[in-house]
Order: structure tokens, then sequence, then C-alpha cells
């Protein structure tokens, strides 16, 4: 089987520096786990690494769209296997780093997109329901079909209730279905180790606060009125993303910046903990406090002895 590196984790834990140091001593390749990092012009707001902090370890699965281009789960499957491969012919790790779930399992467990030509069709049906109804009523939709999923999505996280639906209607199964405790052994696809990272949570908690804050002063609100100008609507699902709704929201009247921003910061640590509990329900991760001690370099010692013994390779 071929060998896999996977970093989870919340936003904000510190996953891109792990996955950095770990390619570095691996001769490893970074794929790229988080849904909005495909979007071009969307650099700000997603958290995109910068060129210049890459080192040299070759990134995939970034700035592979347009934001008013589809994309969903069963495309990052297709393409982040087809990388997997890629880099491994090449003799190199892969290693996945993000913080978004569906995405990630769908790569390391077996789930079927057989019907992907149907994709597209239940996308546009779904989204042209929400404009006619709106969120309330997808949420009905959803609460009849996948009970579960629609406790544990607000009505107004639409981008996530449109996802769980879009599921639905594909594979004709709930997309809870895959996240409830089966037997993953039986769905064996890599020789993989998972690596997951968190801190304490109100320390997580002023971290995503901070970067925030960074972001406004990196330059996120004129981000995103550039998006806005381009022609790029505030409908459009990547638009719906944390921190681009918010703003655009405040380019186009609906309420003060101060009170975006702060939004932002709610929906965002809200979204920290829906990581958080997606991916403790794998028993397969080894989780590591990335703040224990305050020794990191420690810390990257450990993981990389269980990387090294967990996919059989050497570690420098």
């Amino acid at each position: 089987m071929l060998p896999l590196i996977v970093i989870v984790g919340p936003t904000a834990v510190g996953k891109t520096k792990l996955g950095l140091d770990i390619a570095k001593r691996v001769t490893g390749e970074i794929i790229s786990g988080d849904s909005m990092q495909v979007y071009r012009y969307m650099d700000i707001g997603t958290a995109k690494i910068k060129p210049e902090e890459m080192n040299n370890i070759q990134h995939h699965l970034i700035d592979i769209r347009n934001p008013d281009e589809p994309f969903n789960v069963a495309d990052y499957q297709v393409l982040a296997e087809s990388k997997i491969r890629e880099i491994c012919s090449r003799g190199h790790i892969p290693i996945i780093v993000g913080g978004t779930g569906l995405y990630i399992q769908a790569v390391i467990d077996s789930y079927d997109f057989t019907v992907q030509e149907d994709v597209g069709a239940n996308r546009e049906k779904i989204n042209e329901l929400a404009a006619e109804h709106g969120n309330e009523y997808l949420h009905e939709l959803l609460a009849g079909v996948d009970p579960p999923s629609a406790q544990k999505f607000h009505p107004n996280d639409g981008k996530r209730v449109k996802r769980a639906l879009e599921y639905y209607y594909v594979n004709k199964k709930r997309i809870s279905d895959n996240n409830s405790g089966y037997d993953r052994s039986q769905n064996v696809k890599y020789n993989m180790v998972l690596i997951g990272l968190t801190m304490d949570r109100t320390r997580l908690y002023e971290r995503i606060n901070q970067r925030v804050d960074k972001m406004m002063e990196e330059g996120f609100l004129e981000e995103v009125e550039g998006l806005l100008i381009m022609g790029y609507p505030p409908k459009l699902p990547a638009m719906q993303g944390l921190g681009y709704k918010q703003l655009a929201g405040f380019l186009n009247g609906q309420y003060e910046l101060s009170m975006a921003i702060e939004e932002l910061k709610r929906d965002t640590r809200r979204y920290a903990k829906r990581q958080l509990t997606w991916f403790r329900r794998d028993p397969r991760i080894h989780w590591f406090d990335i703040e224990k001690n305050g020794l990191y370099d420690k810390l990257l010692i450990e993981i990389l002895s269980i990387v090294g013994r967990t996919i059989n390779i050497n570690v420098e």
C-alpha cells in the first residue's frame, strides 16, 4: 500500500508549520486538505500558505478553481487520490494537511462516489431551492433524510447543510453514517498515519481571535472587495466561506465592520469546535497538544518517531 501522512486539527492550531517540518524530514509533498484553499484570489481569508513560506516543499490542490467554478467532495477525492499516486511515483511521501473533515475522510476511507455525473445537477437544484425558499427550508429537507446531520448543523450553516443534502442525493445514504464509528479496518486504502493537533481551548480561541485581527491588518477586507469587483457575487458557495460572507455583508451595507469582525471570530471559534468534534470520533488519530510544556522540538521528535514506525520510513 502507498504511504500517507495526514495532519488534522482545528483551525489556527499550527498544522501548516508541522506539515512543513515533517515534509522536510521525510522528503514529503503537501496536499491541502482545506475545502476553501482550492479557490484562486481567496488567500488571506483561507490562511493560504504564501509561496515564500513553502521552503521549497511542493504543495498541491491550492488555487485550482475560480470562485465561481463548482467543486465538491467527490472532485477533491479524485484529485487527492491522483496526487497521492503521483507523489509516491517520485519516491516522495504525500502529506495531507487540513481541517475539512469530510474531504479528508473521503480520501482515507472508502467513500463511493460512483454517480459523480449527478453531483452537478443535484448541486444546482439544491442552490435553486435555497434561493427560492431559504436556509430553513433546506434544513427541514435535511431533517427528513438525515436527522443526525440536521441536529449537528445550524439552519444558517448553509454550506454544510447543502453538502449533506448533496451527499445524500448523490450516494443514496446519509453523510452522518460515514462518521458514526463504523469498522474502518475493512476500508484500509493506505499505509497511513494520522496526526491530530490540539491545545487548550481558551488558548486556541485566543489564537483564532488574533488570526482574524492579523487577517484584517493584511488586507482581508480589500481581498473581499476585490472579489466583488471581479464579479463574484456574495451568494456563490465559495463566497459563503468564513469571513467572506461577513465582510461582503459589511461592504453591501448589511452591518458595521466591527460587527462583521466579531461575527467572524465567533463563527470561526464555533467552526474549530465542530472540527474537533468530527476528528475526535476517529480512534486512529494520534493526538498531540501542540503547546504541551512549550517544547515544540521535543514534540516534533515524538511525532516523527510515530510516523517512522507506523509507515516504516526513514526519518532524518
